[in-house]
């Protein structure tokens, strides 16, 4: 399967829109998991989430490690991002980019509450890119993707996940 039949695929999944974006444009900065552990009331409540998932030192070793991936963009709050995440993986990953690996957006929704010992959905559950030091902003912009900062409840989010590929 070539990318071009990837973001396709992502498309048909649910995605909004879907970029191929390089690994080295994908920018991490220790700041963002702070906006974890002081913003958000997931922080610590699941695997896939600081102070568990892998740190921004560790992204940035993780990214050394491919070459381009997908970034994903989804409006509003009616798509299953980490679904629809796991089964690009998977896809990718029987089309034979054996490195597959996503990303989603927010805290995982699998379990009503983690045991935070062995995930139950190890499948499927996914860290935010927030959660590994991932700043989406500068990411998405860079990738061509207008990206604000919500205002008030009125107005539609953004979401963004990423599948890094090969």
């Amino acid at each position: 399967m070539d990318p071009e039949k990837l973001l396709k695929r992502s498309l048909e999944l649910g995605a909004s829109a879907a970029k191929i974006v390089r690994s080295d444009a994908i920018v991490v900065s220790e700041w963002v998991r702070l906006k974890c552990q002081y913003g958000c009331n997931g922080y610590g409540k699941s695997l896939t989430c600081p102070p568990y998932s892998p740190t921004p030192s560790q992204m940035r070793n993780i990214l050394r490690e491919y070459r381009w991936g997908i970034l994903l963009s989804f409006e509003g709050h009616e798509a299953n991002i980490h679904e629809i995440v796991s089964k690009l993986e998977a896809e990718a990953f029987l089309a034979g980019y054996y490195k597959a690996f996503g990303f989603g957006a927010g805290p995982c929704p699998f379990c009503e509450k983690c045991n935070l010992e062995d995930c139950i959905h190890p499948q499927k559950a996914r860290p935010s890119m927030e959660a590994c030091g991932i700043d989406v902003y500068t990411t998405a912009r860079g990738a061509g993707f207008q990206l604000e900062v919500i205002r008030s409840r009125d107005e539609r989010p953004r979401y963004f996940a990423l599948v890094l590929i090969e």
